[in-house]
């Protein structure tokens, strides 16, 4: 009787899953168009007392997207005073909407690896997970592994896409 021998276990095949890189954490929404002057105005000192009676404390270890529902202007010196207070409080930080906030997040990230063991190795980045992975964070990582990597793939290490193959 011969033995079934795992070859996908036996590979020199490196598995990347981006699900690693995900930052648990609540997904707070703050926005400021309750601050605004008649609803459509930054007013100084208005804002800045605004500034000064909110609860920062809810979004420690969170992570904000800051918003302004209303259509108004808002001067850029605004979202500089709340990013000052949230910075010490807060994992993340983005002014934009909860999926570009977590898009920074991915990116932020894959920025922060060290992808050197990758260096001429046949690499799989995996396509299922449980965690919702945005479609930018493949794109930024195979443009960070394509220059290094020996070959790309996705998916599965049973089912893939190859996606790129070094030319000798």
């Amino acid at each position: 009787m011969s033995t079934i021998i795992n070859k996908i276990a036996t590979s020199a095949l490196f598995n990347f899953d981006l699900e690693s890189l995900a930052v648990s954490g609540k997904r707070i929404n703050l926005d400021i168009s309750d601050w605004l002057w008649q609803g459509m105005i930054v007013k100084e000192k208005e804002f800045k007392q605004h500034i000064k009676d909110h609860n920062w404390e809810q979004y420690q270890d969170a992570l904000v997207y800051i918003t302004c529902t209303a259509d108004a202007i808002i001067p850029n010196w605004s979202y500089m005073l709340i990013a000052a207070q949230l910075t010490d409080s807060c994992l993340y930080y983005h002014l934009g909407t909860k999926e570009e906030l977590n898009q920074m997040v991915f990116a932020s990230k894959i920025e922060q690896l060290d992808l050197s063991i990758f260096k001429n190795q046949r690499v799989l980045i995996k396509g299922c997970s449980d965690v919702a992975v945005p479609s930018s964070a493949y794109v930024l990582l195979s443009q960070k592994l394509l220059p290094i990597v020996k070959s790309l793939m996705y998916g599965e290490a049973c089912s893939n896409v190859p996606i790129y193959k070094k030319k000798k």
